[in-house]
Order: structure tokens, then sequence, then C-alpha cells
């Protein structure tokens, strides 16, 4: 007769020799070559592993518009798991969240988390104070200043899911990925125009279509020189992108009345449900925003003048 003892230790060490090669699997599909091809498949497949990780709550009576969100939240959950790894294997660092811009570590890092997170919320409701004040103004819009509860915790759920999720891929790992491929300069262009082109819609026509693009763009390109001055914080990028997002949602939601009148080049593509950054406002708030921090990032990187500053 078997000894139990013995039994389950064999299963134990056998469970942790199937771990251990399904880990060296994992590191060698990371490292394959040419390199641009795991950075180029990754996003993809885990988008296609979600959904068949959750195709069987369908059979369970799920509907297909939870079912997409149920298989976009565990894509983003395998992505988590997987980017310490990817960290290690491509970028030869252990330290993965810092990396990315989620962690700073200690207690100035929480203080910077939080003052980056609230400056890139501040950045989002001036420029739709922009597009709400100039819609106001052109009676395009009326003020309904209605609100509720599940609406705020709907705006809240965007800002914290979209905005960090987004983040996380675009600013975060995508950026460093671009970085490592082809360079600084590139990658910075490389990550707005990827975002830009997942983001826009292709159904609009082609200059709505085109304005939205550009919209896109540069926004990508404001949320990386907003985590450049950040000192590589990930958390300013997140306050305005999902701050954009939540507000946005909220405006539409009871706060603001869209006139059908109002103008698409004003108000932004989009018909019934329009996309402020692809409108003139947003596209001229954007410009501005960008122009003062490339501003603020040429003051950083210019040398103090000591005898100019002793005087």
């Amino acid at each position: 007769m078997r000894n139990p003892e013995s039994q389950g230790t064999h299963q134990f060490n056998r469970a942790g020799k199937l771990i251990a090669s399904l880990n060296q699997l994992r590191d060698r599909l990371i490292l394959l070559e040419p390199k641009w091809l795991p950075a180029m498949l990754l996003i993809p497949l885990l988008y296609v592993l979600g959904w068949i990780i959750c195709a069987p709550l369908v059979w369970l009576g799920l509907s297909s518009s939870h079912h997409s969100l149920a298989g976009t939240l565990t894509s983003v959950l395998l992505l988590v798991l997987l980017l310490p790894a990817w960290c290690r294997c491509r970028w030869d660092t252990r330290h993965c969240w810092r990396s990315l811009g989620i962690s700073g570590g200690g207690r100035g890092g929480r203080r910077r988390l939080s003052s980056a997170l609230l400056r890139g919320l501040l950045l989002a409701t001036f420029l739709l104070a922009l597009v709400t004040v100039a819609l106001l103004m052109g009676s395009w819009a009326h003020w309904l200043g209605e609100w509720s509860l599940s609406r705020s915790l709907n705006a809240l759920a965007l800002l914290l899911v979209v905005g960090l999720t987004e983040e996380l891929i675009f600013r975060g790992w995508l950026w460093r990925e671009l970085d490592q491929l082809i360079g600084p300069a590139s990658a910075v262009a490389g990550q707005a125009l990827i975002f830009s082109l997942v983001h826009t819609r292709f159904n609009l026509g082609f200059w709505p279509m085109l304005t939205l693009l550009i919209g896109l763009l540069l926004l990508g390109l404001c949320l990386a020189v907003q985590r450049r001055l950040d000192g590589g914080s990930l958390w300013g990028c997140v306050g305005l992108h999902g701050g954009l997002v939540a507000g946005w949602f909220l405006l539409q939601s009871g706060l603001l009345q869209l006139s059908p009148d109002a103008p698409s080049w004003l108000v932004g593509p989009g018909g019934s449900n329009p996309n402020p950054l692809g409108g003139a406002i947003g596209l001229g708030g954007l410009l501005g925003l960008l122009s003062l921090q490339l501003t603020a990032v040429a003051r950083a990187l210019r040398p103090v003048n000591g005898a100019r500053r002793a005087s």
C-alpha cells in the first residue's frame, strides 16, 4: 500500500516541475526573434485568450455585452500577471511596476502618486470646461445639472479602469517596448500613432475620421509628455486620460444637453455620441496643452546659470 505522505510529496514535485516547465516556455516565447514579434502579438493573443476563457459563461446565460466585458477584464488580468516576467526577460529589470510608472516607492513616492493624479484630473477638467463653456455660450447646449450616485460611480469606474488599463498598455508597456525597438524619439511618436489608430472610428467619413485621428494623436503626445513631466509616474496620465473619459460621460449623462444643431466641427465627430477631441475646441485645447508641456520640459532641461542666479 502506497504511503499517502510520499504520494502527496510526489504529486507536489510533479506540479512544481510542470509549473517550472510552463515558466520556461513562457520566457522562451517572450524572447522569440525577431524582437518585434512578441510585442506585436502579445495584446491580440491575450485578448483572444480572455474571450476563450470566458466563453463558458455564455453557455451559463451571460449576455453578449457582459461576456465582452468579462473577456476584456480577463485579458487585462492576464497582462498584469505576465508583465513581471516580461520586464525581467525583455527589459532586464525586476522592478516591473516602477519601470511602468505604477509605483515610486517610499512615502515620497506615494505623495508623487497623488499629486500626479490630481494634476492629470485638473488638466482633464480644464479641457472639458473649455468645450462646455464654448457650447453654452454658443447656445449649442443647455445646462441641466442632473446628478445621481450611480452615474458618479460609473464615472469613477471609467476613470480607474479605462484610465489605468489603457495607460498601463500605451504609456507604460508599449512606450517602453518601442523605446527598446526603435529608439526614444520614434517611440514617443509611435505610441501616440498606435493609440490614435486603435481608438479612431473609421465609419465616420474621411474628414471627421481625420480630425478625430489628429485629436487622438495629440492626446497620445500630451500623455507621453505628461509622464515625462511627472518624473516617470504613470498616474498623471491616468488622471488626464481617465478624467476626460469619465468627465465627458458625466456631462452627457445628465449634466449637459447637447443641441441637435451643435456643429460637429465644434463639438466633435460622432453624431449623437460626439467625441470632443476631434472638434475645434478639443484640438485647440490639446495643442495649447502640448505647447505648455513642451515649454515646461525645455525649462527643466535648461542648465541653471549660477552667475545669473547669484546676481
